[in-house]
């Protein structure tokens, strides 16, 4: 039915065609060659991560289980690939009956991760693994593209509050995945209703300058607003003059008027101007939060201003500049056919240039220094070492088509915290450079 990230249900449509057409075309081939039954292994990983950045957050696995639970094929969709002649009836009648029935490991959602990385593992016969390709992709470049960029703005708040306010600049849907993506990477809050319906996640809003100028003056919008929302609400005081607004919004909300919201201008400067007024005039607990086409640098430039809080959307649902990860879903090793007694055989793209990969199931572990900080991602396919044996990354997702691992969203929240925690400091740092620590294959 629907992940169950928050305990609320939800009904998740099939995600059967979420998906490119070779997916079908290969298992029609696979079926009529009788190699569709292969036992395979398939992993999802990326060969660098996106310009400048120091490192990758997964982000994705709760939607990724909801979609391979929700991979089936209705009589609709059976129809559409049949008089569309995109498959064979042997194949639709194959797709009919369709359940994913494998295993999958992977990172836990909130993890850190590097180049190489296997992320997610997916074993099962070659057909049933190879139709989730495009959906797992898909759910997993998008989110924790927008994770990475909400931990680097999270790191750059250095623990003021930050908003995610961009459902407006994104695809409906798009919004809401960002807004729980978003929410691992360290945002506190979503002003999208969808995302805190869907996953519980805290919902924020009160006025735009649009209700401002729809009332006669200033003074009869913020009244209007603390009569119906309270003395504690936030105040939009840059629709026309902001000290004269900060003045009015203390005179009818009080020293306990919650927060005043800037939209526009020199941010640093009218923050420091706002914070003296507010002072003077007695809201000395009175919060700022800025708006206005921030991302992580905007936020770092402020770290001097008095500034309480961040609302971020446009920068935050784009991946500030890196919208993907550039992951791929690879076949890494396969048996001579469904026998699990079947030796698995490594198997390897050979190309030019860097779009080579390296065959075999793997194993991924993180070695720590004597400080316990992250020293190197370790990747092999061998005996993992014993030093690394409680080090190991990837954690049981499904087991036999079932899924054993949902958890909380808080959970990867809070494991994204410590993970990058437990990286060097220049992890941290805006400006551009190498990943924070080295992939070793062993």
């Amino acid at each position: 039915m629907n992940s169950a990230d928050l305990g609320r249900r939800v009904g998740v449509p099939s995600t059967a065609l979420f998906t490119d057409q070779y997916e079908l075309t290969m298992v029609q081939a696979a079926l009529k060659a009788g190699t569709a039954d292969r036992r395979s292994v398939f992993e999802a990983f990326t060969r660098r991560l996106p310009e400048g950045r120091r490192y990758g957050v997964v982000a994705g696995i709760g939607r990724v289980l909801d979609a391979v639970e929700n991979f089936h094929f209705d009589d609709e969709m059976l129809a559409f690939l049949r008089d569309q002649r995109i498959v064979d009836a042997p194949t639709v009648d194959w797709l009919a009956d369709y359940r994913f029935g494998g295993d999958i490991w992977g990172y836990p959602e909130g993890e850190v991760y590097f180049p190489g990385s296997p992320l997610l593992r997916v074993e099962g016969s070659f057909a049933e693994c190879v139709l989730l390709e495009t959906v797992i992709l898909s759910i997993l470049n998008h989110d924790s593209a927008i994770a990475a960029a909400a931990s680097r703005m999270s790191a750059a708040a250095s623990g003021r509050r930050l908003i995610e306010m961009g459902a407006r600049r994104t695809h409906e849907l798009s919004a809401v995945a960002s807004a729980r993506a978003a929410y691992i990477g360290g945002f506190h809050t979503t002003s999208d209703l969808a995302a805190g319906f869907r996953y519980n996640i805290p919902t924020v809003g009160t006025s735009a300058h649009a209700f401002t100028l729809l009332h006669d003056s200033e003074r009869d919008a913020f009244r209007a607003q603390v009569d119906s929302l309270g003395r504690g609400t936030s105040l939009l005081v840059d629709t026309y003059d902001v000290t004269e607004a900060v003045r009015t919004a203390v005179e009818i909300a009080g020293p306990e008027l919650g927060a005043v919201r800037i939209d526009s201008g020199d941010l640093l400067l009218v923050a420091h101007r706002v914070r003296q007024q507010l002072d003077e005039l007695g809201a000395t607990e009175t919060k700022i939060v800025v708006t206005s086409d921030l991302d992580e640098y905007a936020i770092a430039s402020l770290a001097a201003a008095p500034v309480d809080a961040y609302g971020v959307g446009t920068q935050l649902v784009t991946g500030s500049g890196h919208p993907t990860c550039s992951m791929v879903y690879k076949l890494v090793a396969r048996a001579a056919s469904a026998d699990p007694a079947d030796p698995l055989l490594p198997v390897v793209k050979k190309s030019l240039g860097a779009k080579s990969s390296r065959g075999g199931r793997k194993w991924a572990a993180r070695r720590l220094d004597e400080h316990g900080v992250a020293e190197a991602e370790v990747i092999g396919t061998g005996p993992v070492p014993a030093e690394l044996a409680d080090r190991q990354l990837q954690v049981e997702l499904v087991r036999g088509g079932e899924v054993v691992a949902r958890e909380p969203l808080e959970a990867a929240r809070d494991r994204h915290v410590t993970a990058r925690s437990g990286l060097p400091m220049s992890a941290i740092q805006l400006s551009r450079g190498e990943p924070v620590i080295p992939t070793e294959y062993v």
